[in-house]
Formats: C-alpha cells, sequence, structure tokens
C-alpha cells in the first residue's frame, strides 16, 4: 500500500487494532479502556512500530474529550451548574492544593530544586477527565454523591489549568524570566479571555438557538449533525486561541443548551463522534507512553509512579471522608482521582527548558502515561478483591436488558411506588417489562418471582430495548426528579405514539410534568394524604359522610388550583400571591359549607 494516501493506511491501522484488541479486553474482564491503551501500545513505536506520528494523533485525539465535556454540559442546565458552584470552587480547590502541597513537599524532600517540584506537583495533581467521566457514566455513577463531587473536581481542575499555565512564565529562569510578558500585556490577554467567555455565554443565549432552529428548518438532518460538529469545533478554536481549555470551552457550550429543545437531536448526532474519538485518544496516549525512559530507570519510575498515586489517594480519600460520601463508593472515586491526567501533558510541555529540563519533562509525562494505563487495571483489582467485601450479601452481577421486550406497559423504577402499579397491573394479568437502575432492588425482586430488568431508563438504547416504543403506556416512577424529567423529554421525542404516566415527586415536579404535555401526572402522596386528612377528621367526631365530602372537596379544589397556577409557577412573586388568594378563596367557602350545614343540622336536615 505504499501509494496510498496516510489518512487511509492510519485509519485502517487504528480500526483494526481497536476492533481486534478491545472486544478481546472486554471478554477477559478488563474494561474497554484498558484494551484501547493496550492497542496503542502494540501499534506504536515500542510495539510493532506501525504509527511514529504520536504528537500529532494525540492533540487530534483530545477533540473526543472535547466532545465529551460539550456531552456532560447538555445534561447540565445553568440554573443546576449554579447550584454546583460550590463544590467545584470548594472541593475542587480543596483537591488540586491539598494535593499538588504534598506532592510539591515529596518533591523538595527528595532534593528536587523548588521550581521543578511546583511544575511537577501542580501537573501531577491533576487527573484524567477522559477516563474518570467515561468510568463514572458506565458505572451509573453521576449522579451519586461520589460521581457529583468528582465531575466537580474535574471540572475545577479544567478552570485551573488557567492560572497554571500562566504561572510557568514566571517561573522561567535566565532569559525566559527577562522575556516574560509585560503586566500590561498580561492584562490584556486577560480582558480577552473574560471577552471570549462572555462572548461564549452571549451568543449562546442569543444566537445560537435560532441559528439552529434556522438549520433545523432545512430538514436535512446531514447537515444539522454537520452544524453540531462545527459549534463545538469553532467554540474550541476560539479557547484555544486565547490559550483557554478547549473542553472548558465545549462545556460552557453544552450549558447553555441543556435548556435548549435541541438538545437530544445535538446528543444523538455527537455521541458516535464522541465515542470514536475517546477510544483514538486513549489508543493515543497508549502509542505515547516512552518505554525507552522506562528501560533506563525502571525502578525510579515505578517508585515515582506508585509514590504519586500513593500521595494523591491519601489526600483524595481523606477529603471523600470529609465529603461523606458512601463507604462503598469511595475506593473508585480515590483511585479515578489519583491517575494523571492529559492536561498534565500540556502542562509538562509548556514548562520549557528553563523551568523543566527535558529529560524530567519527558520522565513525567511517561510516569503519568504509566498511571493512566496503571488506573484500570486497579480498578478491575478493585472490583474483584476490594468492592465485594462492601457488598450486601451474596448478590450476583446482573447484566443489563438486552433482548427486545413487547409488553403494553413499560415501568421506569420499580420502587414503593412503581411496585404498586405492577402488581395491579400483574393482578389483571397485563404484562408488563420493568426497568431499575438499582441491582439490589432487582435482585431482591427478582427472587420474589417479578419479572425486572437491570437498566438505566435514561438511556434510549435501553428504553428501545424495554420496547417503549411499542408499548402502549410508559409509567415513569423514579425516585429522581431530574431522571423523571429526562426520561420524559426522551419518550416525547423518541416515541410520541406512547401514553405517559408520571409520577410526580411535589408540586414543582407536577409543574414541570405539565411543561412537558404530561396530563396523567399523579403526586406521589397526595391520594394517600388526602385519606389520612378525614381520618383525622373522623377522629375528631365528624360523621364519616361529612369527612368524606370535605376531603372530596379539597382535593377538587387543589387539583383546579394547581392548573390554574401552573403558568404562574416560575414567577415566585405571582405564584406566592396566586397561593394566599386561592388558600383563603378555598377556607372561605369551606366556611360557607361548614355554616351551611350547621343550619341544616338545627333545621333538622340531614345529608345522609
Amino acid at each position: 500500500m505504499e501509494h496510498a494516501p496516510t489518512w487511509l493506511v492510519n485509519s485502517l491501522i487504528y480500526l483494526s487494532a481497536a476492533v481486534i484488541v478491545v472486544p478481546l479486553s472486554k471478554a477477559l474482564g478488563l474494561g474497554s479502556i484498558i484494551g484501547y491503551l493496550a492497542a496503542g501500545i502494540a501499534i506504536g513505536p515500542w510495539g510493532l512500530g506501525l504509527v511514529s506520528n504520536v504528537e500529532d494523533i494525540l492533540h487530534f485525539a483530545e477533540f473526543g474529550v472535547v466532545l465529551m465535556l460539550f456531552l456532560v454540559g447538555l445534561e447540565l442546565e445553568p440554573k443546576r451548574l449554579w447550584n454546583l458552584r460550590r463544590p467545584i470552587f470548594g472541593w475542587g480547590s480543596a483537591q488540586v492544593l491539598l494535593c499538588a502541597a504534598l506532592l510539591l513537599a515529596v518533591g523538595m524532600a527528595a532534593g528536587l530544586p523548588w521550581r521543578v517540584s511546583l511544575v511537577a506537583a501542580l501537573g501531577l495533581a491533576l487527573s484524567s477527565t477522559a477516563i474518570a467521566l467515561q468510568v463514572f457514566g458506565e458505572r451509573n455513577l453521576l449522579r451519586t454523591g461520589s460521581g457529583q463531587a468528582g465531575f466537580s473536581i474535574l471540572l475545577f481542575q479544567d478552570v485551573a489549568a488557567i492560572p497554571i499555565l500562566a504561572l510557568l512564565p514566571l517561573l522561567a529562569t535566565g532569559h525566559d524570566a527577562a522575556d516574560a510578558v509585560s503586566g500590561t500585556a498580561r492584562a490584556l490577554e486577560a480582558l480577552k479571555i473574560v471577552g471570549v467567555v462572555a462572548g461564549i455565554v452571549l451568543g449562546g443565549r442569543l444566537l445560537l438557538r435560532p441559528l439552529l432552529r434556522w438549520i433545523a428548518r432545512s430538514r436535512t438532518p446531514e447537515i444539522f449533525t454537520a452544524a453540531s460538529l462545527l459549534l463545538v469545533v469553532a467554540i474550541a478554536a476560539l479557547m484555544q486561541l486565547v490559550g483557554l481549555s478547549m473542553a472548558l470551552g465545549a462545556f460552557l457550550a453544552g450549558v447553555l443548551l441543556a435548556e435548549s429543545e435541541y438538545r437530544r437531536e445535538l446528543e444523538t448526532d455527537i455521541e458516535p463522534f464522541k465515542g470514536l474519538l475517546l477510544g483514538l485518544f486513549f489508543i493515543a496516549v497508549g502509542m505515547s507512553i516512552d518505554f525507552g525512559v522506562l528501560l533506563a530507570n525502571p525502578g525510579w519510575m515505578a517508585l515515582v509512579v506508585l509514590g504519586f498515586l500513593a500521595v494523591k489517594a491519601v489526600a483524595i480519600y481523606g477529603l471523600a471522608k470529609l465529603l461523606e460520601l458512601p463507604v462503598q463508593e469511595r475506593p473508585v472515586f480515590t483511585l479515578l482521582l489519583a491517575q494523571g491526567g492529559e492536561f498534565a501533558f500540556v502542562v509538562f510541555s509548556a514548562a520549557g527548558p528553563s523551568v523543566l529540563p527535558p529529560a524530567t519533562a519527558s520522565f513525567l509525562v511517561a510516569a503519568v502515561a504509566l498511571s493512566m494505563l496503571l488506573s484500570p487495571l486497579l480498578l478491575v483489582a478493585l472490583d474483584k478483591w476490594v468492592l465485594p467485601r462492601w457488598s450486601t450479601g451474596d448478590a450476583r452481577d446482573i447484566e443489563e436488558i438486552s433482548e427486545p421486550q413487547d409488553a403494553s406497559v413499560v415501568i421506569c423504577g420499580f420502587g414503593r411506588y412503581g411496585q404498586i402499579v405492577g402488581r395491579m397491573m400483574s393482578a389483571e394479568g397485563l404484562q408488563v417489562t420493568v426497568l431499575d437502575h438499582d441491582p439490589d432492588t432487582v435482585e431482591g425482586l427478582r427472587e420474589f418471582g417479578y419479572r425486572v430488568f437491570y437498566g438505566d431508563a435514561t438511556r434510549l438504547d435501553l428504553l428501545r430495548t424495554a420496547g417503549a416504543a411499542t408499548a402502549k403506556v410508559l409509567v415513569v416512577a423514579v425516585d429522581d426528579v431530574e431522571q423523571s424529567l429526562e426520561i420524559v423529554d426522551l419518550a416525547r421525542e423518541h416515541f410520541p405514539n406512547t401514553k405517559i404516566v408520571a409520577r410526580a415527586r411535589n408540586m414543582n415536579h407536577w409543574y414541570q410534568l405539565r411543561d412537558r404535555e404530561v396530563h396523567l401526572a399523579e403526586r406521589e402522596v397526595f391520594e394517600s394524604s388526602l385519606r389520612s386528612g378525614r381520618q383525622v377528621l373522623e377522629i375528631l367526631g365528624w360523621p364519616p359522610h361529612e369527612a368524606r365530602e370535605s376531603a372530596m372537596r379539597f382535593r377538587q379544589f387543589n387539583i383546579q388550583f394547581a392548573e390554574e397556577t401552573h403558568p404562574l409557577y416560575k414567577d415566585r412573586a405571582q405564584f406566592i400571591s396566586a397561593s394566599k388568594l386561592g388558600r383563603q378563596q378555598m377556607e372561605e367557602q369551606m366556611a360557607k359549607e361548614r355554616a351551611q350545614r350547621q343550619r341544616r343540622a338545627k333545621s333538622g336536615w340531614s345529608d345522609v
């Protein structure tokens, strides 16, 4: 193939390596990330030598991380991101500063110059966003305490990379220090950065949605896909131009479009590219490991890799205890944040020979790459020998739903609410498919003979497999409000003929379901609370029929009031005013009815 273009040869090599090695790695129980890293080692300069331009491939493959952060941003509405500001800057700064301080102390104790120790500490304090978020997502941990804490810390690291890179010229010695940019130039650079971020925020608010709406009207799916990619590429290029993290810019763009009507379309279009480019990124990391440095100093390399992993693990586990994360989640949380990160490559490369000697930089890059290779292997060891000690009972591994189902009713979430619905359907002889993402719940209910499948109902592919496209009714009974709304959005977009019956956790959740035109939404404790109120009245001496009428009137008024105030619930002042007026009207009406009953009772009339 000597006349074949380079891109064709390289594509053949990368795809062949991935297709052969990754399934083999999965079959051995090692996971896909180890498979990609092993494929990279095999075809790289220290393997078969099929690819030599590793650095170019690594820069291209970093776009996979950019796409991943864009998709993560699409899952976070601005309000939710604002609520995470304290975890991001609190937990994030605590992790980076604590790990950097400990690593700096170790470096200086080992006799390294303070500048070298500081740059090494700052680079090694960062973690791999690609590996961590991939593993959190695969394990359905992103919505858990450890997932939220890990995501907040990783996002802060992307922000922290900006001042770290800005600090490097100040650490330069000799001629580089003299050539360092002036204070005025740095001020202009800062203004440029603020201007770009402000432009992305304002542009996202004012321009992106109308632009996407205009493109969607063309009814050309491939152009919308091209526009989705163009959006991410353009923002990444803009951030790169001013020296900011491309991933951070893509994340901001995703957050700004999280409330857009095209959110699902963007997610569907970009997901396949993200998966492929992330795989290519891991292959590039495997190729970038300099085994020459490793073979020259194997003892020192092992000491540095295991040493910085141990130091970071101690700090991060202590932080996990301080955050009161569940004991079962701490080992995975600790390991995923203890490894080195892809941004360390940028820090060590940008440091320059005046701050970090080339041999030292090459050594540290190899150490970070090895830690990224070692981390998934340690994760396998955790799964086999550490985590089972914290598991309850002898629960087996539960496979996700894989065989297509065809029941007329699909229930998402089989807790106390979903079980009542499911048991009622079963009692009537109706076939039901149940999805639940808690393996303990699934295992326990299967012992009682329930037909329950393990799976995350927010995943479109699992909903399709469960039969949501052909089912007559989809019951959304999950406990988490955000998951519930996400499932409803998916169902309305992809299964328009399936009726949705949803559980509302509270009034605000009920209003949000009505925003999505879900008319069959029931508040989870409303009816039972009415019955309890009725029983209280009877205990206080009310005749049973009067207590029943009072409960029914209250129910009717409450339902009517919810419908009337639905358009106002986003305006707090108007909603509070309407609520006060509604309560006053209800009390006046029920007072009139009490007076009428008392008059009838005195005159000898009875309602019985």
